[in-house]
């Protein structure tokens, strides 16, 4: 009886046309192999999950292939059957070492790595060394590497992999070819879930893939292993209930109906839903980071309206919170939302927490916008002031005139040339007959 193999591992790409979200750096390096224009020193960027060392693995049976009649050459496409790729991908090629930086990083590691690589290879046609967490190593180690990586031997090949290029020497840095790996896209990664789900002959809904993909953040990785966990946890067929429970995730009617509780001024609503999620057990993290998203899908529909598809299965109560709230209310909330989840730690727990960011989102509700012409909410119940009619041509009022107020006195010895309060000159005399009192700073 075999032994279970992850997922991660058993569907890990073994040539270059089956590696997924990474054509950018795929095109380039088939492209450099079909026209032998081989650098001597490759470093992948590139958060974790994403394929860095499967590329610098199939790279490897590229450079070393002997092709199934044993007379191949360096190929964009190695045949995955010759003894030279069947080692690589056992990890039993003796030209192939991969170096743990983070476990292997003071100098005198570094140094024994080099003395080795003088050697000419025992059994393929390069030796091939990949380096991973190369940001690990101490300054020390990277100055001995330095006139090795810019002038190694012709038949070595350096593949540095690192998580943070922002700590690597640019000394370093300048003595590669840089190519940084991308993100996995949502889409990308439920299409290759849905692949190997239908290859495995398991049964499951759209929506389970989805959740799974939005909490794999960007690495497949991360994404095989949640989906191994989901398997285990649900048995023959993926739910998306069910994924969300196993994950702690809060289910999409709860958090639209605290929205839409919140739209009606609720609170006792809002209370109720977040008693529901504590007995659920669901983490109060999750829920702020999946109401957060919530509103950034909303304030997407408001400006653009296709921006959701028809497809998603929250598409009606996106549709539904993006037309009984105000933009600003939108942006308001979302920003209640990051803050409290960064507050939880301070929180006296996690439910006084996710409860009082619901409460500070009634709070600061706003009261809606109002016409110009309605009146304001504190004078309700007066008699509105009828404005004044407009005074006929030539005429000037005076303050107070028509208000109710007493009119503004003349002052005494005002110059001519001012009415009586309006401050509305009739003419300006000239400069030389302009009184004292009358001339400006400058005269």
């Amino acid at each position: 009886m075999g032994s279970y193999q992850v997922l991660a591992r058993k569907w890990r790409p073994h040539d270059f046309e089956t590696i997924v979200g990474q054509d950018h750096v795929v095109t380039a390096i088939t492209r450099a192999l079909t026209e032998k224009r081989l650098h001597h020193a490759y470093l992948f960027t590139g958060t974790r999950g994403v394929g860095k060392t499967t590329i610098s693995r199939i790279f490897a049976k590229a450079l070393n292939c002997q092709g199934a009649d044993g007379k191949g050459d360096v190929t964009a496409h190695p045949c995955g059957v010759c003894s030279a790729c069947r080692a690589i991908d056992e990890g039993r090629f003796p030209d192939y070492i991969e170096m743990d930086a983070a476990s292997n990083r003071s100098v005198e590691d570094m140094t024994a790595l080099l003395e080795r690589a003088m050697y000419a290879p025992t059994q393929g046609r390069f030796k091939v060394y990949m380096i991973d967490e190369v940001h690990m190593l101490s300054t020390t180690a990277f100055n001995a590497m330095l006139k090795t990586l810019e002038e190694p031997p012709e038949y070595v090949k350096f593949i540095l992999a690192t998580t943070d290029p922002q700590k690597v020497p640019v000394t370093v840095l300048s003595r590669c070819l840089q190519f940084n790996l991308r993100n996995m896209t949502p889409q990308g990664i439920v299409s290759h879930m849905s692949h190997i789900l239908d290859e495995e002959k398991l049964a499951y809904e759209a929506g389970a893939l989805r959740v799974l993909a939005a909490g794999a953040r960007g690495s497949m990785r991360d994404g095989l292993s949640l989906l191994d966990q989901a398997i285990a946890y649900c048995g023959d067929r993926l739910t998306e209930d069910a994924v969300r429970q196993m994950l702690g995730m809060s289910g999409s009617d709860t958090l639209t109906g605290i929205l839409d509780a919140l739209a009606a001024g609720d609170g006792k609503r809002m209370l109720e839903l977040a008693d529901e999620m504590q007995t659920q057990g669901l983490s109060f993290a999750q829920g702020l980071r999946d109401m957060a998203g919530l509103l950034h899908r909303t304030a997407l529909v408001q400006r653009v309206p296709g921006a959701v598809s028809q497809d998603d299965p929250d598409h009606e109560s996106i549709a539904r919170l993006a037309s009984v709230f105000t933009p600003e209310e939108v942006q308001l909330y979302y920003q209640i939302a990051l803050h409290g989840r960064n507050d939880l730690s301070l929180a006296p727990d996690e439910y006084a927490g996710f409860t009082m960011a619901l409460l500070r989102m009634l709070a600061f509700k706003p009261a809606g916008l109002r016409a110009a012409s309605s009146v304001p909410a504190r004078d309700a119940g007066r008699t509105p002031v009828q404005a004044p009619p407009a005074p006929a041509s030539g005429a000037v009022r005076s303050v107070g005139a028509g208000s109710g107020l007493p009119p503004m006195p003349k002052p005494v010895g005002s110059p001519p040339g001012i009415t009586s309060g309006a401050g509305i000159p009739k003419s300006a005399p000239p400069d030389d007959e302009m009184p004292p009192w009358g001339e400006s700073p400058a005269s």
